[in-house]
């Protein structure tokens, strides 16, 4: 190799160099922050929708918001006690769930699905069309730990929209069906 070549070589390898660390980098913050979209929050009683399922409780009667309001809610401890009271009462977690109960506090459930303040998001519309729950909150049914299944962004959301009847497509797709 001639010193011409060389010189070259050696100027382009920094910027190369750079442009792979660079690259490196991007592809770790998206990588680490989508393992930080789907990750389970840790919550303050070990509540299991698997266990909640094999009983038979269907996911309305928990969160019966979601027929009538924009947020499916999270059951008041009233509600959990109403059934714990003589079921399974005698596990730990159940005590727990007693102590929040007794103390008159609210259970400070963590949110497992975060939209962005600048979305409008109900979950009436979406029942009423006939889209069950496991399309967007994955199996929880078959989950010990809830955690979010699908990184539900604007692309993932206009999937859904773009497959609807064509008289629907132009309304679910306008921006304001979704940003108020």
């Amino acid at each position: 190799m001639n010193e011409k070549i060389r010189r070259r070589y050696r100027s382009f390898l920094p910027w190369l160099l750079g442009l792979t660390l660079i690259t490196i980098l991007v592809l770790s913050a998206i990588v680490l922050s989508r393992r930080a979209v789907l990750a389970a929050p840790e919550q303050p009683i070990a509540f299991s929708h698997e266990l909640h399922d094999d009983a038979g409780v269907q996911c309305l009667y928990c969160h019966p918001s979601a027929l009538r309001s924009e947020i499916a809610g999270i059951p008041s401890v009233e509600k959990c006690i109403g059934c714990h009271r003589t079921i399974v009462n005698d596990r730990d977690e159940v005590q727990v769930l007693f102590g929040f109960w007794e103390r008159g506090e609210p259970i400070p459930w963590e949110e497992v699905v975060r939209m962005a303040d600048y979305v409008y998001f109900s979950h009436q519309p979406h029942l009423l069309s006939g889209v069950n729950c496991e399309t967007c909150h994955g199996n929880v049914s078959e989950m010990t730990v809830a955690s979010p299944a699908i990184e539900m962004d604007m692309g993932w959301c206009l999937e859904c929209h773009y497959d609807q009847p064509e008289e629907k497509v132009a309304r679910l797709a306008d921006c304001l069906a979704c940003h108020k």
